[in-house]
């Protein structure tokens, strides 16, 4: 069923309506655009919790114009899926520069636009590669956070077929064979930890962008880095919410985007200071690249600075600051 204009009007598709409605109010300082942009009641599931109004997201967008100003964000990719005939969902990679503080980050917001109004988002934020480039500690900067939790989508249980439904409904039946190998290397490696199985996937010169603005290359150097993620918490499990797919000869082909929550407990390696056994929950996003039928790229972003305030909260040395979390 092709999707009805009204979705993105009066854009040309949704890649153009997420650039330009994104640098309209990020680039261009139209703020107040959000009102129009977001429905009143918008959801926002974010690295610190689950927020509902707009009026969040207007006051969290304005705190972090006004911190960076000299910050310019672009879209480094936009995969997207219609969901039904009047609304889509994106998974919008945005690569930011700030020359005056010479920082880069990424961030990847997952939008779901009913009829051009934001609806749901699932927006994750590379915080830890700024806190590095510009010298600070983390876990000073993770102090100064306040983990409130998540709500609605994210509190139900993962979606039973996640191809059928995701948490954002419904979705076409695309690029079925793809997703379904990036599923099964998500279940086999990331949660079967059976990583000499990466070759069976990926292709050998495989790039991971992953936070901490860090990259790696080749089989060796991506099971290296996933073993550091989760040996803080050995036990973890990534739960997959939600699928979307979209090839563009613009975006070098089919890319597939999984957004998910990791679960675990921190009773493994003291990665983050002293042992809690406290659960953690990660919400992510990884976008893969898919060419010949391999993994070829992935881009995962997820904020290890949240993450390292709910281990600090749970020691009891994260004061509580502020109840704005966009």
């Amino acid at each position: 069923m092709p999707l009805d204009p009204i979705a993105y009007k009066p854009y040309a598709d949704p890649d153009d309506f997420i650039r330009e409605v994104t640098d309209l109010i990020w680039v261009n300082r139209a703020i107040g655009h959000i009102r129009e942009n977001y429905e009143p009641d918008s959801i926002v599931h974010g690295s610190y919790g689950t927020s509902v109004g707009v009026e969040e997201v207007v006051e969290g967008s304005l705190m972090r114009i006004s911190a960076t100003p000299d910050r310019v964000g672009q879209a480094e990719d936009v995969v997207w899926e219609a969901r039904g005939d009047d609304a889509f969902l994106s998974s919008h990679l945005v690569f930011s520069a700030e020359p005056a503080a010479d920082f880069v980050s990424r961030t990847i917001a997952n939008c779901l636009y009913r009829r051009g109004r934001m609806v749901e988002e699932w927006v994750v934020r590379d915080s830890l590669a700024i806190a590095l480039q510009l010298g600070q500690d983390p876990d000073e900067v993770a102090r100064g956070g306040a983990f409130i939790g998540y709500s609605g989508s994210m509190t139900q249980a993962p979606p039973s077929d996640v191809l059928a439904v995701g948490d954002s409904g419904p979705r076409p039946d695309d690029f079925r064979s793809e997703a379904q190998m990036v599923l099964e290397f998500i279940e086999r490696v990331w949660n079967g930890r059976d990583l000499n199985l990466v070759e069976q996937y990926w292709v050998r010169d495989l790039m991971l962008h992953t936070v901490g603005y860090r990259t790696v290359i080749r089989p060796e150097g991506y099971r290296r880095a996933l073993l550091k993620m989760i040996r803080p918490f050995p036990a973890g499990r990534f739960e997959v919410r939600d699928v979307v797919t979209h090839s563009a000869e613009r975006y070098a082909g089919l890319r597939i985007a999984v957004t998910w929550v990791f679960k675990g407990r921190y009773n493994g390696t003291p990665d983050f200071g002293p042992l809690t056994d406290s659960p953690v929950e990660v919400l992510g996003v990884s976008q893969f690249l898919v060419q010949g039928g391999r993994l070829v790229r992935e881009v995962r972003v997820y904020d290890e600075i949240a993450l390292r305030t709910q281990i600090a909260a749970r020691r009891g040395d994260t004061p509580y600051v502020s109840n704005n979390i966009y």
